[in-house]
């Protein structure tokens, strides 16, 4: 008796049968897909009506969006950023955030509303937007490292530590900053007694003599006599406004007798009267010469550079308040005319 195979033994039938589900299959991951899309959309805007800011000026409520307005307005945005009208800068971003359709637009405008929040100081509002970008998008060495100062700014130095793998692992260079969270969590612990802290920023030091400048100060805060015996006299320059802010009564004068810039230094400020050399720093020489013709009315005024951004500031800072970068600070002196005598120190 011959065997009748089934109709669906037929080679043509099988291909017909694997395309129609090939057909299915495709059908149902790209509506899978739009679905996944609008969750996320919708999700997004869920996510963005917590940061509704009611100090918010413009008025976007009933602003039509239009594609060719995103350039503009990123530009408008970025303008009241870069004047401290963080406000007014954030509710643009929301806004276009709201309306842009493109995916990798809203990844960044979502980056610049999180660098918005941090400079303006709002550092929950920042955390979560970076961490709503890292959870889509967790390769993004930018967000990951301004997170890290997030926490940072927090005093969540644990925290901010457990960046530093995930920027290795991305190839970037966190040896500086490595170092800056081992100093700031040091000198924020107060767990440690004093010896403990003046051992352990010396042995920083040696490490890292990049972080000169903030260790020098926080050795004057604690211990001066340990400070002064590690005070470099290459690199007064990078102090020269702690020393000069010094009061008379955390000056080591054994170590000022012999070093010549250091003599000169506090000639020109009154607290030695024995005229010196010159030190080879222009305004420190020339108050001392003037102090030397019987002119007491010359003082030194100091301002800030960012050796990386080139933004001048009024006061020091540890991290550029407008790039965020570490150690960049550069100290640059100006001749003023004498005030009435504080002993105040910038410590």
């Amino acid at each position: 008796m011959e065997h009748i195979l089934p109709a669906y033994s037929d080679p043509l039938f099988s291909i017909m049968l694997i395309i129609v589900i090939s057909l299915i299959i495709a059908v149902a991951t790209y509506a899978w897909g739009v679905y996944r899309q609008q969750k996320e959309a919708g999700n997004l805007l869920k996510f963005l009506d917590k940061f509704e800011s009611a100090e918010c000026a413009l008025d976007t409520d009933q602003m039509p969006f239009e594609e060719h307005m995103f350039k503009p307005l990123t530009l408008l945005a970025k303008a009241f950023e870069n004047a401290g009208e963080y406000h007014k800068a954030i509710n643009i971003y929301l806004y276009l955030t709201r309306n842009v359709s493109n995916d990798l637009a809203k990844s960044e405008l979502l980056e610049r509303l999180g660098s918005t929040y941090l400079h303006a100081g709002f550092l929950e509002r920042a955390r979560s937007i970076y961490v709503e970008i890292l959870r889509k998008r967790p390769r993004n060495p930018k967000v990951l490292y301004e997170l890290g100062i997030v926490y940072e700014t927090l005093h969540e130095y644990d925290k901010a530590k457990e960046i530093i793998e995930p920027l290795n692992l991305l190839g970037e260079e966190t040896r500086t900053l490595e170092k800056f969270l081992e100093y700031s969590a040091l000198t924020a612990d107060r767990k440690h007694s004093t010896e403990e802290k003046l051992a352990a920023l010396q042995k920083l030091l040696k490490e890292a003599p990049e972080l000169y400048r903030p260790i020098i100060a926080s050795l004057l805060q604690l211990d001066t006599r340990v400070a002064w015996e590690n005070i470099d006299p290459e690199r007064i320059s990078e102090i020269l406004d702690i020393l000069w802010y010094l009061p008379n009564s955390q000056l080591d004068l054994d170590i000022i007798a012999t070093n010549t810039q250091l003599a000169t230094l506090y000639y020109a400020k009154g607290y030695l009267q024995k005229p010196a050399a010159q030190s080879g720093i222009f305004a420190i020489d020339m108050i001392a010469t003037a102090k030397q013709n019987g002119f007491e009315e010359a003082d030194l005024e100091f301002s800030y550079l960012c050796k990386k951004c080139k933004q001048s500031f009024p006061v020091s800072f540890k991290r550029c308040p407008n790039c965020m970068a570490i150690n960049s600070v550069k100290v640059e002196e100006q001749i003023a005319k004498a005030r009435t005598q504080t002993d105040h120190s910038l410590l």
